[in-house]
């Protein structure tokens, strides 16, 4: 190898020992020296390269550009890399590409400038790097197709989740409708017992009323007495309205329990309503009794189911009855533009305080009721009744002053 300039023996031999190519080239681009490493990357045989331009190891695609790099370089001479930021190509003596990194230096002699080129072949680097980027990028898309296959399965989950939430809250409806329906049992088995116990309590005496009743009307029309015809016939009379009253109430009850009672909202003359309720009640009242009915309203109809009401009223009124003696009981209404109430009042035994909060209770009957006959349904049924009408019942009682219920439904 010839210098062309003097140089040490020992920057020939650090020239000669550098483990990159290393080429010097003028100002033309003419390569004026070039170390083994550098023959060896491009293919050339010993002291080949010297005296061939640079242009000559570039792929023919960049060498207008490189012409024009190395004028750049010419202005303003400073140690750097070439190509930052890109891949930079060489070409081999038997035309084959291969990438590189370069690096540039320079010296002066005699005025001249002289670009030193320190040449890498990154080769096996770059296939790292792609071999890398391959990597890389396959476990990208293992990591993606990974992602999917978690939120398929977390969809799937979540799926599972809801479908066992649902099985679980259809499971508590069904569990809860068989304790409904338990507790509906339990309550209709008592009901039977209960019904048993009343009816052979309650009809035994009104039936052995009517079977002696009966009998002596035989007698008595042998006599010819009428008086006592009349008396015993009056006694079959109330035992049988007794016993049909009895008989209503369970059947009222019934339909209730089954839901197969409907309001039927039809316009009512109110005062007409009224009056007929009280001309049909006088025959079930005891003696001395009367009904003493009051109203209070602008309006002359309403609309409401007239058999409910009817229904609501002669309980209220049979009760008042019951518990009274030889006092008349008040019939009184009134409304607004809104509701319509009415009140049964009577002057009787009334209700004792420890009894209050049980009143509408099924088969309830007051401490203070003694030997008075009844079945202690009516105010549950009539209760129940006037929640069919979207209304409401109170009442108030004073112990021995009578009781006054009152109902008010909307209009």
């Amino acid at each position: 190898m010839e210098f062309p300039f003097e140089a040490s023996n020992t920057f020939a031999e650090l020239f000669a020992s550098m483990a990159e190519g290393v080429i010097m080239v003028d100002q033309s681009g003419m390569i004026l020296m070039a170390n083994h490493m550098a023959e060896d990357m491009f293919g050339y045989p010993p002291h080949a390269l010297v005296g061939i331009k640079m242009e000559a190891l570039l792929p023919e695609r960049f060498r207008g550009r490189h012409m024009d790099l190395r004028s750049q370089f010419a202005s303003d001479p400073r140690p750097r890399r070439m190509g930052v930021g890109r891949d930079l190509k060489a070409i081999r003596k038997d035309a084959t590409e291969f990438p590189v990194e370069i690096s540039l230096s320079f010296t002066r002699k005699n005025e001249e400038l002289l670009v030193m080129a320190f040449i890498s072949d990154i080769t096996a680097r770059k296939r790292y790097e792609d071999d890398l980027k391959r990597s890389e990028e396959q476990l990208l898309l293992y990591a993606s197709e990974l992602e999917k296959k978690v939120q398929s399965r977390t969809e799937a989950l979540n799926q599972s989740v809801i479908n066992l939430e649902s099985e679980v809250t259809e499971r508590k409806k069904a569990e809860a409708e068989v304790r409904k329906l338990l507790e509906k049992e339990r309550e209709l088995n008592e009901l039977k017992s209960k019904f048993v116990s009343i009816a052979s309590h309650e009809f035994r005496t009104p039936l052995s009323t009517i079977m002696s009743s009966a009998s002596l009307v035989n007698q008595y029309k042998e006599r010819g007495d009428l008086d006592k015809i009349t008396k015993h016939t009056q006694r079959i009379r109330s035992s049988v309205n007794h016993l049909t009253g009895i008989l209503n109430d369970f059947l009222s009850l019934s339909k209730l329990e089954e839901g197969k009672l409907y309001v039927v909202n039809e316009p009512l003359m109110i005062e007409d309503f009224f009056n007929e309720v009280a001309e049909d009640m006088i025959p079930t009242l005891k003696e001395g009794q009367y009904i003493k009915s009051t109203g209070d309203c602008s309006r002359t109809t309403i609309d409401s189911d007239p058999r409910i009401l009817r229904n609501i009223l002669f309980n209220l009124i049979s009760n008042a009855s019951k518990y009274s003696e030889n006092k008349p009981i008040h019939l009184l209404y009134e409304c607004s533009d809104t509701e319509f109430t009415f009140r049964v009042r009577d002057e009787g035994m009334g209700i004792p305080s420890e009894d209050k909060k049980h009143i509408f209770t099924r088969f309830f009957r007051a401490s203070n009721a003694g030997n008075i006959q009844g079945t202690g349904l009516g105010l549950n049924i009539v209760k129940r009744y006037v929640d069919l009408l979207g209304g409401i019942i109170v009442f108030e009682s004073e112990y021995e002053k009578g009781a006054t219920f009152s109902v008010t439904i909307p209009i």
